[in-house]
């Protein structure tokens, strides 16, 4: 076995990352050994990983993406000195290049809900109807969505127990409109004839099969397109909308926090920054001294 290989599955059994972890942990080790050239992985000092970096850089990869890598070698490196006797880890003390940073799109309120509203008596519609208003009230991840299965539903306390990253449980509620969305679905899903290896999968194809990210991403598309929507919609989008609400009616950072599931609240503090927004267009709109003469 490969050291790569069996540093992957270290981190499978010993820190239950997700299949879409492990593989950016994979491209990114994967792109460190395509720098080496002739240099040996024990071999790489300091300098050669910032000369690394500069390639990078230069190739317009951006600092988010170069800090996700230089985290990924870091990592590799300490596995290596733990179990192949390596001396040194080169990563260790660099950073990526600094970023200017982005706050994350969110819908409005009326863009929100009226997206989410899909009407249709049809199966497609009726499943992707629960999968929209789900995501817009609950705010799950897309990889949390698809691995729902329908004993983590809870109707009589109106909450939804998911698994994130890091393989880290918790409970979030769930709107009344998203219930009745649900619950629709899971009466036209009794007709389905289930081929899942798991037979209690929530969202499934029209063929019984658990449905993929890639489909939730291009339905989610499809569906922009038929409401009128005029972005370039995904599911995170109604993620970042549910924070950003949630957060304009509540004031309460710590309650979205334990509801994202981030572990840090600096991840959460982001949306601070989109609810002065909002409050800052307010105030220009509505305060005699900030109207411009």
């Amino acid at each position: 076995m490969s050291d790569l290989n069996a540093y992957l599955q270290h981190l499978t059994f010993e820190r239950g990352l997700s299949t879409l972890t492990l593989q950016n942990y994979a491209r990114d080790i994967r792109l460190l050994e395509s720098l080496l050239e002739n240099i040996a992985l024990n071999q790489v000092q300091n300098p050669q990983i910032r000369r690394f970096i500069t390639i990078l850089h230069s190739r317009g990869l951006s600092g988010k993406t170069i800090a996700r890598a230089l985290s990924a070698w870091r990592g590799y490196y300490d596995y290596l000195i733990h179990h192949q006797g390596y001396t040194h880890n080169p990563v260790m003390g660099l950073r990526a290049p600094k970023t200017a940073k982005t706050l994350p799109q969110a819908l409005s309120t009326d863009q929100a809900v009226n997206f989410v509203d899909i009407k249709g008596d049809g199966l497609l519609e009726q499943r992707d109807h629960a999968i929209l208003e789900l995501f817009y009230s609950s705010g799950l991840r897309l990889a949390e969505l698809v691995n729902l299965d329908i004993p983590m539903l809870d109707f009589s306390e109106g909450t939804v127990t998911v698994t994130g990253k890091g393989n880290k449980t918790r409970i979030v509620p769930m709107g009344s409109h998203a219930m009745t969305a649900i619950h629709t679905w899971i009466q036209r899903r009794a007709f389905i004839k289930i081929a899942d290896t798991n037979p209690n999968a929530l969202f499934v194809t029209g063929q019984g099969r658990r449905i993929t990210p890639r489909a939730v991403q291009y339905r989610v598309k499809e569906w922009s397109v038929k409401q009128g929507l005029n972005l370039s919609m995904h599911p995170h989008l109604l993620r970042h909308s549910f924070a950003s609400h949630v957060l304009q009616s509540s004031q309460d950072l710590r309650a979205v926090q334990e509801m994202l599931g981030h572990a840090n609240i600096s991840t959460t503090q982001v949306y601070t920054h989109l609810d002065f927004q909002h409050l800052a267009a307010i105030y220009d709109k509505a305060h005699p001294r900030a109207k411009k003469k």
